[in-house]
């Protein structure tokens, strides 16, 4: 069963856009091309870090992430 077709056109770079609708339906940004038996197919790949976030906020990995944004801050400033 079809849920959605379009022809797209193959730009002069190799992209294509992928409308509305198909990110839509496939629910994710990021795409997974898998190409088998002379036919590409696009699948889905989960945005881990949109499902991380809510653990990156507070905590350890804040707290990392602060000290290395200081370090490098650091490291390129030394004068500030």
């Amino acid at each position: 069963m079809i849920a959605y077709e379009k022809t797209a056109k193959v730009s002069s770079k190799g992209q294509i856009t992928l409308p509305k609708q198909v990110r839509d339906l496939l629910k994710s940004d990021f795409v997974r091309l898998v190409v088998e038996d002379g036919e590409v197919r696009l699948e889905p790949v989960p945005d881990l870090a949109g499902s991380l976030a809510k653990y990156a906020k507070d905590g350890p990995v804040a707290d990392e992430r602060e000290a290395a944004w200081e370090a490098e801050l650091g490291d390129r400033y030394p004068h500030r």
